[in-house]
């Protein structure tokens, strides 16, 4: 009994014994408090204190935000993502530089509060402290930041995935410790300098070979821009899935090897480099940047010969191909390993004095876009996931939630449920947008790739018969009618067969032959009437390019490219 009593006891004298000072000086502290206070209620309105070093480390600084998590209601959660999202832009557009200071002046405010305050006026200080987000965010007028979605391509082996990953490490969106989670991997597997291609490169097949099969995607932004990678694979099994990957694209960033016999093997007839250069240009990309990746390759070492050299090759093909030197293409160095050049610029080429890669694609004039033409979105890609979901890159008009669209050409009546555009959910989007959305009325299954939604008032063009004129590129004999090729349009892949040659036509003239032709060579311009094995949404060239385009591929290789010329109606 009385060891129960005694314990109480026993700690009470050593407490006594070790704390005599501070048990005496709490009854003043007590009186000292003032218990009838009032609430402290900051003024929103007062100027934001930022101390010097909270500026440069403003953005760097993700943690702060954590005492507001513990006390607050649901209703304060939006508010915290919002922050956070500001956080993530070092210096967005012109309200974003603002919205850090803003951000970090709450939290300093609050760390404050925590401190000394009790529990109400923590409570009174977050309700206080909730709309200001909302009158933080950037002017209504201040531009959204331009989508621009970037293929790259060029032959195996040159760098591609590499530099996709470089570049999504350099702009913060790998975090360092995944990086050297692949790095142990890659080791594990003797492939040390691969690991950076793993961030692009995500299923276990393209790990161990090291090859991109499927086209893959991620996203960076810089201050003026929000990319969307597009990481087309080299190899000439997988170009089908490389002209998809073109199709969406806005600027190709044909990716070249400098190291000795690399540069040579992909330029050479067979390598991937030509083929990809027009591809690139009859998909639609308007602007290429050349990168000459492998600068620090012993064999290379940064010289400016071996620079000059790949460039003086490649300019008279591209020329050909159909870009322009003076204006549609840039060339740089770099290294995608290192990642020299593609940031910052670097001291071993003193050489080259032109922007860093991603501030040169940051520089680069905006894309027209008419976001008031009729919605056309063709499809790349489908999956079910609590519904239908479907991908695919918004080509014209715009798309918002709860809209009713038309998925032709079966003339499927759907409903948008909600929209993602690069993995952000939003409510409406405008072109050029990389979107993900789930609909409703219609089954994953009665969709393929090569399908388009279009606005019910203005729906596109499908049928099985067209009038095209095309260049053949690549064949070895000649081409008559009745032959077969597979037709790559948009995102559509489909057997189509040329059924009647009607003319040839000058390339230097452009002057069409009176009489039919028999047959069609090399490096020869005809216009053809094609038919699909199924029915196809298609758009002649004029109304709509990016619908208009074809290539026809055989065999592996890429033989003609082409634009639809008109539309002929099936006879019944």
């Amino acid at each position: 009994m009385d060891t129960r009593d005694t314990a109480p006891d026993s700690w009470e004298l050593e407490e006594d014994a070790e704390a005599p000072a501070a048990a005496a000086g709490l009854p003043t502290a007590f009186a000292a408090l003032n218990v009838n206070a009032k609430p402290f209620v900051p003024n929103v309105n007062a100027p934001v204190f930022v101390p010097s070093f909270l500026q440069a480390s403003a953005v760097e600084m993700p943690a702060s935000d954590a005492p507001v998590e513990n006390g607050s209601t649901e209703a304060d959660m939006p508010t915290e993502e919002e922050t956070w999202e500001q956080k993530e832009e070092p210096g967005g557009d012109e309200g974003g530089g603002g919205q850090e200071d803003l951000g970090s002046g709450e939290t300093c405010a609050e760390e404050g509060g925590a401190a000394g305050k009790e529990d109400e006026e923590m409570m009174e200080e977050e309700e206080e402290e909730m709309p200001l987000p909302k009158v933080a965010p950037a002017p209504p007028d201040a531009p959204k930041k331009e989508h621009v979605n970037v293929v790259f391509i060029g032959h195996v082996d040159a760098g591609k995935s590499t530099i996709g990953g470089q570049i999504m490490y350099l702009t913060g969106m790998v975090d360092k410790r995944t990086l050297e989670k692949y790095e142990r991997e890659a080791k594990e597997k003797n492939r040390e300098t691969w690991y950076l291609s793993w961030a692009l490169d995500t299923n276990q097949e393209e790990r161990d070979k090291g090859k991109t099969v499927e086209v893959g995607r991620a996203y960076f932004e810089t201050e003026k821009k929000h990319f969307t990678i597009l990481d087309a694979p080299g190899h000439k099994s997988f170009v089908p899935n490389m002209i998809g990957g073109a199709s969406q694209a806005d600027l190709a960033v044909l990716v070249i090897s400098a190291r000795k016999g690399e540069f040579e093997t992909g330029f050479e007839k067979g390598g991937q480099t030509r083929e990809h250069a027009m591809l690139a240009k009859t998909a639609g990309v308007k602007h290429l940047i050349v990168l000459i990746n492998k600068m620090d390759d012993p064999t290379v070492n940064w010289s400016l010969e071996r620079y000059e050299e790949c460039k003086e090759k490649l300019v008279p093909f591209l020329k050909k191909v159909g870009f322009n030197p003076k204006k549609d293409i840039h060339f740089m160095p770099c290294s995608g390993l290192t990642g020299a050049n593609l940031k910052d610029p670097v001291s071993e080429c003193p050489w080259y004095t032109g922007l860093p890669f991603i501030a040169h694609l940051d520089s680069l004039p905006n894309f027209t876009r008419s976001s008031d033409g009729p919605v056309r979105l063709p499809i790349v890609d489908k999956y079910k996931d609590m519904g239908t979901v479907i991908l695919g890159k918004l080509e014209s008009g715009s798309i918002s939630k709860a809209q009713q669209l038309v998925m032709m050409p079966n003339r499927h009546t759907v409903e948008v449920l909600s929209l993602l555009s690069d993995d952000v959910e939003t409510d409406d989007a405008s072109p050029g947008e990389n979107l993900k959305l789930r609909l409703k009325g219609i089954e994953e299954e009665e969709i393929l790739p090569g399908f388009i939604l279009c606005s019910p008032d203005n729906l596109c063009h499908s049928g099985r018969t067209f009038d095209a004129q095309i260049v053949i590129i690549e064949h070895k004999s000649i081409i008559c009618p009745g032959y077969n090729a597979v037709l790559h349009i948009h995102t559509c892949i489909e057997e189509v067969q040329i059924t009647a040659l009607i003319c040839l036509v000058d390339k230097k003239t452009g002057e069409k032959s009176k009489t039919r032709p028999r047959f069609v060579k090399q490096d020869q311009v005809c216009i053809a009437r094609l038919r699909a094995a199924g029915v196809i949404c298609l758009e002649t060239f004029k109304d709509f390019p990016q619908m208009g385009r074809f290539t026809l591929r055989d065999e592996g290789k890429t033989i003609a490219i082409g634009k639809v010329l008109k539309l002929v109606p099936e006879k019944d």
